[in-house]
């Protein structure tokens, strides 16, 4: 089999990728439809879906939370994003939203999986205003120096981290590392964020998803609303706080799955 085979849409394996270990960006983008994955990353996607039938139902609600408060931001009057975890383009991406408010919406999509940045800078190989760049939330030092060369810290920014603390164990501080990078910001800057949880799951169900999880080059750690509450510590918590991730600002017109088909807590908060 040659490496354009491993997926449709790929022509190439980006260096430092192996197409036999799944990720969660090419997971996701295969729940959300789309064509940038490996067959290890549709296996597991599947595998995933025997134990937890709604991912993909989870996936575009995370992305409707996502759309929703970068609106918010930018009709706040933040023209910068910071989006760390980015995963693959795919439809109303963070500088699509933010441009319809602000053309000139400065955007750093910033992921580890270098398929994620290969395709990122392919869609914005025109783009003056957004740069795709190979990040790491467990280095948020390297990360900010990268940020730095395209975004101006001296005024606000928008931290966007939107399902990517669950992969981030314990061990590793997921909680100073997002102070790290709202260190780094200037008041008036915001931090979205939303995170897995097992509240609203069963034990058995989370405990499978976990053993799946542990399959790819990611593992799941889920964290309790107290839990993900603390991400926003020292920060102004936006109306209507941490909240399951299909209730935050929710849109009047749009029908939403309960929160069992979408384990998420989402929230945004202002530096002040």
């Amino acid at each position: 089999m040659s490496r354009g085979e491993y997926a449709p849409g790929m022509t190439d394996v980006p260096a430092g990728v192996d197409p036999l270990i799944a990720s969660p960006a090419r997971i996701y983008d295969y729940y959300l439809g789309g064509k940038d994955h490996f067959e290890a990353d549709r296996v597991a996607a599947e595998a995933l879906l025997a134990v937890f039938p709604y991912g993909p139902v989870a996936a575009r609600q995370n992305r409707g939370f996502l759309v929703r408060g970068v609106r918010h931001l930018a009709e706040s009057g933040v023209r910068q994003f910071l989006d760390i975890g980015s995963g693959l383009p795919t439809q109303e991406n963070v500088h699509q939203v933010a441009q319809r408010v602000w053309a000139g919406a400065r955007v750093v999509y910033v992921d580890v999986d270098p398929v994620a940045v290969v395709h990122s800078r392919a869609l914005l190989a025109r783009s003056s205003t957004v740069e795709a760049e190979e990040g790491d939330l467990r280095d948020p030092e390297a990360l900010l120096e990268t940020a730095r060369r395209h975004l101006d810290f001296e005024r606000p920014v928008g931290v966007l981290v939107a399902a990517v603390t669950h992969f981030v164990p314990g061990s590793a501080d997921p909680y100073g590392l997002v102070a790290a990078l709202m260190d780094a910001t200037v008041r008036g800057s915001h931090l979205l964020l939303s995170q897995a949880t097992a509240d609203m799951a069963s034990e058995e169900a989370l405990h499978r998803a976990e053993e799946e999880w542990s399959k790819t080059s990611a593992t799941l750690h889920t964290r309790t609303y107290e839990e993900t509450v603390r991400f926003f510590d020292g920060l102004e918590l936006l109306e209507p706080g941490v909240v399951p991730v299909t209730e935050w600002r929710p849109h009047p017109d749009e029908s939403y799955p309960g929160a069992d088909k979408a384990p998420l807590y989402a929230g945004v908060g202002r530096k002040t």
